[in-house]
C-alpha cells in the first residue's frame, strides 16, 4: 500500500476521500460509495501486517463476525475484500465523536448519561455474546457517541468466536488500561472479560480517571491483575452509591463474581435509570493474582502482548463491596492477603523480567535514526548511511507537516535494531484537497451536513429566485461541484425563492370587469371587495394588493371596487285614524330625494287635520315632499262630514 490512499477506488466502487483515524493494525478513511451514493468508512489494513497470514485471517474474521451483528448500537459492516494486496472493510460512517474524546474534553460525565451509555453497550455485547463472539477490546475509543446521544460500538478487529478451535494464544490482544485480569494473563476469555472492560469504561466516564494507570503497559497490566481500584466515590463524591456498586461488580477480579451476562448488567443499569431498587448483594474482588508477562508498549494502544512463561493463578483473599459500604471489617485474613500479595508481585516481576530479557535486542543492534521532519530524500540517505534499509513509504495528507517531509517512522528512533532492518516511512503530501460536493436541490440542513461530512465549512448566502429549483432548496453554490479545495474551506450556498414570476399589472381606475380581465390574462386570480368613495366613481377600482412587482402565476390579487359616495337614507311613514286611506310612493328615500303622499277620505268623511304635511284640503289629494333631509312621518285624522238639517227626534208612542 505505497503512496497516498486519497483518491484510490476499491473494487471500482469505494472512493477514498479523507483519512479519519489510525489504529494499531489499520487506518480508517472516509469514502464515497459510488454505487449507492452514500458516505461510508473504509478500514484498510496497514501494509506491514498485510503479508502476515495471521493478521489477514484476523482481519477477515472481523468482517465475518461484525457482518452478522445486527443492533442499533453496533456499527454496521457493509462489505469487505482485497484489492491489489490491500485488505479493507467497508462500514457504516458514524457521525459524532468517540467517548474517549468526550471524557478528555469534559472530565467526569453526568452519571445518568454514563448509565445510558453502559446500558446501550451492554445491549450491543448481548448480541455479540449471543453469537459466541467476544469483542476483547471494549474501550471508550471504540464507543462512538452520535449527535442524538446514542452510541455505537465499533472495531471488532480482535474479536474472536468463543468456540474457535484456537481458544487460547501465547499472545494477549487488547488495550492495557481496559483489559481484564484473565486477558492480561493470556487465559481463555469469556463474555465476562468484555464486562470487566466495560466496567473500566464506566469508571473512567464517571470519575474522569482510569482505575489503573502507569508509565507502560506492563505496570498497568500488573495492576489489573493485582490491585483493587479506588472506589469511584472517593474521586467523585457525587456518584450515586448504586451506580458505584454496579461499576465495582463489573470490575471484580474473578470473572464469576461479575455480572453473569451483559443482559444482566443491562437490566441492573435500566433499574438504576428507572429509579427501581438496585439489588446486587455481596461480591468479592480478587486482590492477589499472578499475571503473565506483557511487552512494554503504550498502555492506550490495542496491541499484541506476549504472555510470560509460567503464568499462574493463585488463590486470593478478597473484600466485600456494597453500594452502602462504609468501612471494611478487619480480620486475620488481611495479613494472609498481604503476604500472598507480596509473593504474587514477586512472581509477576520475575515473569516480566524473563519476557523482557528474552525479547531484548542483540549486541549488534544499533540505535534507529530519527528522520521525522526530514525530507524524503534526506531521510532515505540517513537511513541507508546508518546501515538500515527503507521499507514501505506511505504518503498521506497533513495539515501540520509540509509536503515531502516525513510525518512518522516505524520503528521509532527510541529503539535499537540490527543493521539491515527495514524502516517504514509516512511522508506528507500536504494539506488534503477535498472534492466539493454538489449541493443543488438539497435542503439547507442537508447541505450543511454534507459539507461538514466532507471536512468543509458552510455559509448561507441571500436567497434568490430560481425558475428551475423549488423554494427553500439550494439553487447554487459559490464553488462549483467537483472543484478541489483545502480542508475547512467555506462553501456558500444560496437557497431558492422559487420562480420570480410575472409583473402584476396596475388596474386602479379601471372598470371592475376590465380590471378582472387584465389580471387574469396576466396569470393571476382576482378577489373583489366593495367600498364607498367620495373621490372614485361607482364601479371603478379604488386599490389593489399586490399593487406591483413580480409574483408567481396563480397568486391572488385583491381589488377594491367603488360604490360611489355614501348617501344617507330616510324612512317614510304614513298613518290614519280610519275614515280614509293614506299612502306613500316609497317607504325610504335618499337624502335630497322626494316622495309622494296620497290622502283619500271615505264617503261621508273629510280630512280633519294633518301632521307632517302642510296645505292638505279637507277632500284630500296628492302631495309631494321634496329635498328630504330627515325621516318623514305623516299622520292624518279623518272626520264625518257635518250636514245643515238637524236630526229628527224620535216620536213618542
Amino acid at each position: 500500500m505505497t503512496g497516498s490512499m486519497i483518491g484510490r477506488v476499491f473494487n471500482n466502487r469505494y472512493e477514498i476521500t479523507e483519512r479519519i483515524g489510525i489504529g494499531g493494525m489499520a487506518e480508517v478513511y472516509r469514502a464515497q460509495d459510488n454505487v449507492l451514493g452514500r458516505l461510508v468508512a473504509v478500514k484498510v489494513m496497514l501494509p506491514q501486517y498485510a503479508a502476515d497470514p495471521s493478521f489477514t485471517q484476523r482481519f477477515k474474521q472481523e468482517a465475518a463476525a461484525a457482518a452478522n451483528l445486527q443492533s442499533p448500537y453496533i456499527v454496521n459492516v457493509y462489505d469487505w475484500g482485497q484489492d491489489d494486496g490491500t485488505y479493507y472493510i467497508v462500514m457504516e460512517f458514524v457521525r459524532g465523536s468517540d467517548l474517549k474524546t468526550a471524557i478528555l474534553e469534559r472530565g467526569a460525565i453526568n452519571q445518568r448519561k454514563v448509565a445510558e451509555i453502559g446500558s446501550q453497550v451492554c445491549q450491543a455485547l448481548s448480541v455479540a455474546h449471543g453469537l459466541d463472539i467476544i469483542h476483547r477490546d471494549i474501550k471508550p475509543q471504540n464507543i462512538m457517541v452520535q449527535p442524538d446521544g446514542n452510541v455505537k460500538v465499533m472495531d471488532f478487529g480482535i474479536a474472536r468466536a468463543k468456540n474457535s478451535v484456537k481458544t487460547q494464544t501465547s499472545s494477549v490482544l487488547g488495550t492495557a488500561h481496559y483489559i481484564s485480569p484473565e486477558q492480561a494473563q493470556g487465559k481463555e476469555l469469556t463474555a465476562a472479560s468484555d464486562i470487566y472492560s466495560l466496567g473500566v469504561v464506566l469508571y473512567e466516564a464517571t470519575t474522569g480517571q482510569l482505575p489503573f494507570d502507569g508509565p507502560d503497559a506492563v505496570s498497568v497490566a500488573m495492576k489489573q491483575v493485582n490491585d483493587l481500584p479506588v472506589p469511584p466515590r472517593e474521586i467523585n463524591p457525587d456518584i450515586d452509591p448504586a451506580l458505584e456498586a454496579i461499576i465495582m461488580q463489573a470490575l471484580a477480579k474473578n470473572p464469576v463474581e461479575r455480572f453473569a451476562t451483559a443482559k444482566d448488567m443491562r437490566q441492573v443499569l435500566n433499574d438504576y435509570l428507572a429509579g427501581r431498587p438496585v439489588n446486587l448483594g455481596d461480591f468479592t474482588s480478587a486482590e492477589t493474582r499472578v499475571m503473565g508477562g506483557v511487552a512494554p508498549i503504550g498502555p492506550d494502544s490495542t496491541a499484541v502482548m506476549p504472555v510470560a512463561p509460567g503464568a499462574s493463578n493463585t488463590t486470593s483473599s478478597s473484600r466485600s463491596y456494597r453500594s452502602d459500604d462504609g468501612s471494611q471489617k478487619k480480620s486475620n485474613k488481611k495479613t494472609i492477603a498481604i503476604v500472598l500479595g507480596i509473593i504474587a508481585a514477586l512472581a509477576v516481576i520475575g515473569g516480566i523480567a524473563f519476557a523482557l530479557m528474552s525479547g531484548s535486542p542483540s549486541e549488534d543492534a544499533i540505535q534507529v535514526p530519527n528522520v521525522v521532519g526530514m525530507t524524503r530524500e534526506n531521510a532515505v540517505a540517513e537511513i541507508e548511511a546508518k546501515g538500515f534499509e527503507v521499507g514501505t513509504v506511505t504518503e498521506e495528507n497533513s495539515d501540520t507537516v509540509e509536503s515531502g517531509q516525513v510525518i512518522r517512522q516505524d520503528p521509532n528512533s527510541d529503539v535499537k535494531r540490527e543493521k539491515g532492518t527495514k524502516i517504514n516511512l509516512t511522508v506528507s503530501i500536504g494539506v488534503a484537497e477535498i472534492t466539493v460536493p454538489d449541493l443543488k436541490d438539497m435542503t439547507a440542513d442537508d447541505a450543511r451536513k454534507e459539507l461538514t461530512a466532507n471536512g468543509l465549512k458552510y455559509s448561507a448566502g441571500p436567497a434568490e429566485y430560481s425558475d428551475s429549483v423549488d423554494k427553500d432548496r439550494v439553487a447554487r453554490q459559490d464553488v462549483a461541484p467537483g472543484t478541489k479545495v483545502a480542508k475547512d474551506t467555506t462553501i456558500t450556498y444560496y437557497l431558492s425563492l422559487g420562480p420570480e414570476g410575472n409583473d402584476v399589472p396596475n388596474v386602479v381606475g379601471q372598470r371592475e370587469g376590465s380590471a378582472t380581465s387584465t389580471l387574469e390574462n396576466a396569470g393571476f386570480n382576482v378577489a373583489a371587495d366593495y367600498d364607498y368613495s367620495d373621490s372614485v366613481a361607482s364601479g371603478l377600482v379604488i386599490s389593489q394588493n399586490p399593487s406591483s412587482g413580480k409574483h408567481q402565476e396563480g397568486t391572488t390579487v385583491n381589488i377594491v371596487v367603488s360604490l360611489g359616495k355614501q348617501v344617507s337614507t330616510y324612512s317614510v311613514s304614513v298613518n290614519s285614524n280610519g275614515g280614509g286611506s293614506v299612502s306613500s310612493s316609497a317607504s325610504t328615500v335618499d337624502e335630497g330625494g322626494s316622495v309622494t303622499i296620497t290622502i283619500t277620505p271615505n264617503s261621508g268623511y273629510e280630512v280633519a287635520s294633518v301632521k307632517g304635511l302642510d296645505g292638505v284640503a279637507a277632500s284630500g289629494g296628492t302631495y309631494t315632499i321634496s329635498n328630504i333631509g330627515a325621516n318623514v312621518t305623516v299622520n292624518v285624522t279623518f272626520q264625518q262630514v257635518q250636514t245643515s238639517n238637524p236630526p229628527t227626534p224620535p216620536q213618542e208612542a
